[in-house]
């Protein structure tokens, strides 16, 4: 807490921390080596972090305290300040592509893309990571989504056009079966598994009992990742190809509507004023979505923008289904 004083007698009023942050927006610059910190009020760029190598994806700690970003090369987890952005000390593991906590927050799930591996760790703010379990996986593993009470974590192997479920608390492969080409973005919805499909235009829908695929929703080309509205009503997916973004009907997997965005739409985060904040992983910048009229504007970042967080969402982000 921190003391602010007011009026002119002096008095002190007792405010949150987090009430005197400044609004900002963490992107990773994946082929920039670096950490774009940008102005949520103005919508500029006012300063990058360095890294090591090449980040890629980022999450919020169970309490809040922390930002984690994975450096994937250069084989580290840093740890961010969420009101500055600022790198406050680095963890050396092992290729952390996506890193997900659980949502019970016990655990950190990490992919290892290029070195084909799921690690599992526990967590805590004094100590950072423990490895608990490191899984094999058969090609590329890349995106990630948990059983809401947090005993199995999917994973999609983008080389082998496979979902993998492992068991949280054992490490053991449950099953790893065929979805459908180049599969992405994983997402639990209402007792399934959604799964973005890059190589064939959709998301399928997923038994999580066995993997077996119930049913396709045709989306556009490059289907990549999905994302619950703030209000849960809605799935946002990302086409990355087809330079769209489609809206689902949560309720139903219907399409309601399409906004047409250029440069490789990637990740959202979705601002308090309602704008979807979407990283353009081709064009090299941070587009700001009115999902209103469908209007838009930009700016530009490092190369390669990836993994996106905002800071003013920490006291009510969510890794799984709201």
């Amino acid at each position: 807490m921190r003391w602010v004083w007011r009026g002119l007698l002096g008095v002190a009023i007792l405010l949150p921390a987090a009430a005197l942050a400044r609004p900002l927006a963490f992107v990773l610059n994946s082929d920039d080596a670096s950490i774009s910190i940008i102005d949520m009020a103005t919508r500029r760029e006012i300063r990058r972090e360095p890294v090591l190598r090449q980040p890629h994806h980022i999450t919020l700690s169970p309490d809040g305290k922390l930002v984690l970003a994975g450096d994937t090369v250069g084989n580290q987890i840093l740890y961010l300040d969420p009101e500055t952005g600022r790198i406050l000390r680095r963890q050396t593991i092992s290729d952390p592509y996506q890193l997900m906590f659980s949502p019970d927050g016990r655990v950190l799930t990490v992919t290892g893309l290029a070195r084909n591996q799921v690690d599992i760790y526990a967590f805590t703010d004094a100590t950072g990571l423990t490895l608990l379990h490191r899984v094999p996986a058969r090609s590329m593993p890349s995106h990630i989504a948990y059983a809401p009470d947090s005993s199995v974590v999917y994973v999609s192997l983008q080389g082998s056009n496979r979902l993998m479920a492992i068991s949280v608390r054992s490490g053991a492969v449950l099953w790893d079966v065929p979805v459908g080409e180049t599969p992405a973005g994983v997402l639990w919805d209402h007792d399934h598994v959604l799964v973005g499909l890059m190589g064939e235009d959709g998301i399928a829908v997923v038994d999580p009992t066995d993997g077996h695929v119930l049913r396709m929703v045709r989306t556009g080309r490059g289907a990549h990742n999905l994302f619950f509205s703030p209000d849960g009503r809605l799935i946002y997916v990302t086409n990355r190809v087809a330079g769209t973004i489609t809206v689902l009907d949560r309720a139903s997997l219907t399409v309601l509507r399409d906004y047409r965005v250029p440069g490789g739409p990637d990740d959202i985060e979705f601002a308090p004023d309602g704008t979807l904040w979407v990283t353009q992983r081709f064009d090299h910048g941070v587009l700001f979505l009115d999902p209103r009229t469908g209007t838009y504007s930009r700016i530009n970042v490092g190369r390669s923008p990836h993994g996106i967080f905002l800071n003013t969402d920490r006291h009510t982000h969510r890794t799984e289904e709201p």
